[in-house]
């Protein structure tokens, strides 16, 4: 029989694997929801660090420091495009504000650290948690001890503020954002128009055109006897996609069958009265027009090829900056239907008058050779795959540590000011992202293995902090009290309102799209969620690509900035 004491000692001897029990009973507790409360997985997965950590078990500092880098490359290569993309002209007014809101949190938190008297450890959980940026930790914990003496911190109570104010950080932002972000901008139904209003600037939703292909409304391929009289003199295909164009529908002939005889059609090929052609295009649209086309047929033979879906990665400078109807208009989307677009990683409303960016990731529906014209034109096809560009994942994080974090260092008397190895990697990770979007032979890191390298190492990282600082938890949590829960809440709420006002009579933007600025600016997902919900609308995502990116880097940044400040 195994005692408590042998199970104590089995997991101080193998470390690793308490780790592993961490994030797995971690990850599944965060799935849990209570109404609309969940804890989220990283506190999960910190709290359950801190029970296993009662067994008073050594993990060596680097597999912490590891993981920790892994994730910070990671978080910049996922956002690199869009970070130098709000650098251009046209994206300055939303990184303006990403960087208002930012120093907001930064100064909205440096004071409730003043007011109640927090060391830098506690300053730096209180960031962490009210703002959401788990990454705080790490960086801070880097600077702390660069610090003179700073190794020698006890730096157990950092963790226990970042645990007591992140529940209130993101489920308080989302209500904010969500609820009273609609009220404070005049009402629900006011900023719903709004965000109606900026799609008729913009455009028809062209994700409910037939010329895009979500997951509600497919792309299909149907045949039909082309029964109608107006095949009777000979039509070509070319004249027949014209009148379908003049009728506000994009529907195309994939293929036809003369004669007993199928074949891919030219534009010029003729289609008589009997052939039978297959037509694609959007699901509505294409089933409408048997009352006009004529009869649907059955014919396997006809209907036998393959469609395929390719993404691709806008990156030819003709098409960056380019609507979205433009786009369609040219002659290489001939046959070619887009199924979505994802920018850093968030899907975006796709609108007739939005403009593509350098990075976008828009996925292709057609025939092989129709969509792989039209990638060649539009960037480079980013097919899945299983391989990572090592190279540039371990050379990115070596040399961003290397000279961001070691070689660029100033000191003010005796304390040394830099990016630190954290931020240093972050930078890496931007520019990286940044130069893939460019350069794909440079390689890249498939969108699985950014997750991977996203959430488990952050996870494995705050496990280890929560395993590490354990056995002093309770004890750190008795020095901050209850009160910090109700600072942090002061220091989360703060830049929202704040956001809220300087957005719409400052920076002057749409009413949607400031809640989605102020999401983005506080890298608060769920808040965009509740938003999109509150409004109906996905307007807001808009205003939070290029905010995220921003803010991303900034409040990561802050970790070193804050311990500064209170140190």
């Amino acid at each position: 029989m195994f005692t408590g004491t042998d199970i104590v000692k089995f997991f101080q001897e193998n470390s690793a694997l308490a780790v592993f029990l961490t994030v797995a009973i971690g990850f599944w507790i965060g799935k849990f929801r209570f109404g609309n409360f969940s804890l989220g997985i990283v506190t999960s997965v910190l709290l359950v660090g801190v029970v296993v950590g009662q067994m008073n078990i050594r993990i060596p500092e680097p597999a912490k420091t590891l993981f920790f880098l892994m994730f910070l490359f990671s978080i910049g290569y996922s956002v690199g495009p869009q970070f130098f993309r709000g650098l251009r002209k046209d994206g300055l007014p939303q990184v303006g504000f990403a960087v208002v809101v930012c120093v907001m949190c930064l100064l909205s938190v440096w004071g409730c650290a003043i007011v109640m008297g927090y060391d830098a450890a506690q300053a730096a959980g209180l960031l962490a948690g009210s703002q959401t940026m788990s990454a705080v930790i790490g960086a801070a914990t880097d600077t702390i001890h660069e610090l003179p003496g700073g190794r020698d911190t006890d730096l157990s109570v950092m963790p226990v503020c970042y645990a007591v104010t992140y529940i209130y950080g993101t489920a308080g932002s989302a209500w904010v954002l969500g609820t009273l972000g609609p009220r404070l901008l005049g009402g629900v139904a006011k900023v719903k128009q709004a965000a109606k209003q900026m799609e008729s600037q913009m455009g028809d939703d062209m994700s409910l055109s037939p010329g895009f292909d979500p997951a509600a409304r497919t792309i299909v391929f149907r045949a039909f006897s082309a029964d109608n009289e107006w095949f009777e003199p000979g039509r070509t295909v070319r004249e027949f996609e014209q009148y379908m164009a003049g009728q506000q529908k994009r529907i195309f002939v994939e293929r036809l069958r003369q004669q007993g005889s199928v074949k891919d059609p030219s534009p010029k090929t003729v289609i008589r009265r009997g052939d039978e052609i297959v037509v694609s295009g959007r699901r509505r649209f294409v089933i409408e027009e048997e009352t006009w086309i004529g009869r649907e047929v059955e014919d396997k033979e006809l209907v036998n090829f393959s469609v395929e879906t390719l993404p691709v990665v806008v990156n030819k400078k003709g098409v960056a900056g380019k609507t979205v109807r433009a786009l369609l208009k040219e002659k290489y989307m001939h046959g070619v239907s887009i199924r979505s677009i994802r920018r850093a990683n968030v899907q975006i409303p796709v609108l007739g008058g939005g403009k593509l960016d350098a990075g976008d990731r828009i996925e292709l529906v057609g025939l092989r050779q129709d969509v792989e014209r039209a990638a060649e034109e539009i960037g480079f096809s980013d097919a899945p795959t299983e391989k990572s560009s090592m190279t540039l994942v371990g050379m990115g994080i070596f040399l961003g540590g290397l000279i961001f974090g070691w070689a660029f260092v100033t000191r003010i008397g005796n304390v040394p000011l830099s990016l630190t190895v954290s931020g240093g990697v972050l930078i890496a990770g931007l520019i990286c992202g940044w130069l893939r979007a460019k350069r794909p032979t440079l390689g890249g890191v498939p969108e699985p293995a950014v997750w991977f390298m996203n959430n488990v190492g952050l996870n494995v990282f705050i496990a280890i902090v929560g395993i590490t600082t354990g056995p002093s938890f309770v004890r750190g949590f008795q020095e901050v009290g209850w009160s910090l829960f109700l600072v942090g809440a002061v220091a989360t709420t703060i830049p929202l309102v704040a956001g809220i006002f300087i957005g719409k009579y400052l920076f002057r933007f749409n009413e949607a799209i400031v809640l989605g600025c102020v999401s983005g600016s506080r890298t608060t997902t769920a808040a965009l969620g509740a938003v999109e919900e509150t409004l109906e609308s996905n307007v807001p995502a808009m205003g939070y690509t290029i905010t995220y990116a921003i803010g991303n880097t900034l409040l990561i940044i802050w970790g070193v900035v804050i311990v500064l400040l209170v140190a």
